[in-house]
């Protein structure tokens, strides 16, 4: 058989092994590359939720792809983060709201804090899985290039950081984990990674108000040790940032407790 011979059948095969992993003959008009990372379509994306026969376990945050395979048990089908499995639902991140109208990815609207949120998702995605490509949509053309939607978040964002000091604040007061449902209202909670942001404590929820403003946000508050500040002082309460002024512990939940159920 001569080289014509094998070259076919051996396209053939590589047709059949991409189309396994969720390309779509339509979608390979689009660049495969864009800078950096592939440009997946909303249809190719949906086929990667971990289920038996899907091709991978992927998920966005403001158009930005990541491989979230390790995480599977967090990840996967039935897992408690499995509704954001194929699919850029950045809003949820930001405001808890797993139904179908908060799992989408129009973040129009966010408050400074939820933009804030969203973009700690972002780092804690970007920092500890792989980055796959972008999503084309609402905040990627066709070409792999910002759209205007990403530019005005992006805008929202570095101003908040700008005007808070995010880079510290989220250090010492990391956004809670959240989840609104219409039967049973808010959760607020607090775990050793909620908000993106590691670390070696868990922390109790409080309202954090900045100076001046009336608007809070939840944010999780080391309860020991010395204050922020004054790490290296022997003399303290033991209280952590407990007592710092600009914190309120939320009405009905207990004051030391790692979680906040509030009814609407």
């Amino acid at each position: 058989m001569g080289l014509g011979g094998l070259l076919v059948p051996a396209l053939g095969l590589a047709a059949a092994w991409l189309l396994g992993l969720g390309f779509e003959p339509s979608s390979w008009l689009l660049p495969f590359f864009s800078g950096r990372g592939r440009l997946l379509s909303p249809a190719q994306l949906a086929r990667y939720t971990g289920a038996q026969g899907s091709p991978g376990l992927y998920l966005a945050v403001l158009g930005q792809v990541f491989d979230v395979r390790r995480g599977h048990k967090h990840y996967g089908p039935g897992a408690a983060y499995g509704v954001f499995a194929g699919k850029d639902a950045s809003r949820a991140f930001a405001t808890g709201d797993f139904t179908n109208t908060g799992l989408v990815d129009d973040v129009s609207g966010l408050s400074p804090s939820e933009m804030l949120t969203l973009q700690n998702w972002l780092s804690f995605y970007s920092e500890n899985y792989i980055f796959v490509g972008k999503l084309v949509g609402r905040f990627y053309d066709e070409n792999g290039a910002p759209t205007k939607a990403l530019e005005q978040a992006n805008a929202v964002i570095e101003e908040v950081l700008k005007f808070k000091g995010q880079n510290d604040e989220k250090k010492q007061f990391p956004p809670c984990n959240s989840e609104w449902s219409s039967t049973s209202g808010s959760r607020f909670w607090c775990s050793k990674q909620s908000g993106g942001v590691k670390r070696d404590w868990i922390g109790v929820p409080r309202k954090l108000y900045m100076p001046g403003s009336p608007d809070s946000h939840c944010v999780c508050v080391r309860t020991t040790g010395p204050p922020s500040g004054e790490l290296d002082s022997t003399e303290h309460s033991d209280r952590g940032d407990l007592d710092n002024p600009n914190l309120q512990e939320y009405k009905g939940c207990h004051p030391l407790a790692d979680w906040c159920m509030l009814k609407d």
